[in-house]
């Protein structure tokens, strides 16, 4: 499959939204404690908003009929300096590759297009959560060369 990878533009809304649900689906799957069913991140009014945020860049997947087949949303952050060194990061609020099409190596080529931007911006790091139960994105970001950074825990009360 050719993919090509490019900087998301608002006709991608509606594309992103159903990627979306995607991933909310397998996040309530895993935490139904926590996720309701039929929810996304973003509506589609933030999405406007975030598509003219130069700080927040989504970069999209297109497949050879230009349909969006992935996303990945980053944020630029820019450390304190206070008791850390001053320094750039580009994290990954999100990624998705349309489960009709996984295994096809889009989220690699998301992920290295995303790893490019950051080193063009100058960033020091890219860094990203998982859930503890999307095992699959993990398996996915370790094969990235990712490493672990630090852990959030909880006790359920």
């Amino acid at each position: 499959m050719e993919i090509k990878i490019r900087k998301a533009q608002d006709q991608d809304i509606p594309r992103i939204g159903d990627l979306l649900l995607q991933v909310h689906e397998v996040h309530r799957k895993g935490r139904p404690d926590l996720f309701t069913e039929g929810g996304r991140k973003y509506t589609d009014g933030q999405l406007n908003v975030l598509l003219k945020d130069e700080t927040r860049p989504i970069f999209v997947a297109l497949d050879e009929t230009e349909k969006v087949v992935g996303y990945s949303f980053c944020v630029i952050l820019e450390g304190d300096g206070q008791n850390q060194i001053r320094h750039r990061t580009l994290y990954i609020d999100d990624l998705c590759v349309d489960e009709n099409v996984r295994h096809q190596h889009i989220g690699q080529k998301l992920f290295e297009r995303t790893k490019e931007y950051a080193r063009e911006i100058g960033c020091y790091d890219l860094t990203l959560n998982v859930w503890a139960c999307n095992e699959s994105a993990m398996r996915f970001y370790e094969s990235q060369g990712m490493e672990m950074l630090k852990k959030e825990m909880e006790t359920i009360l």
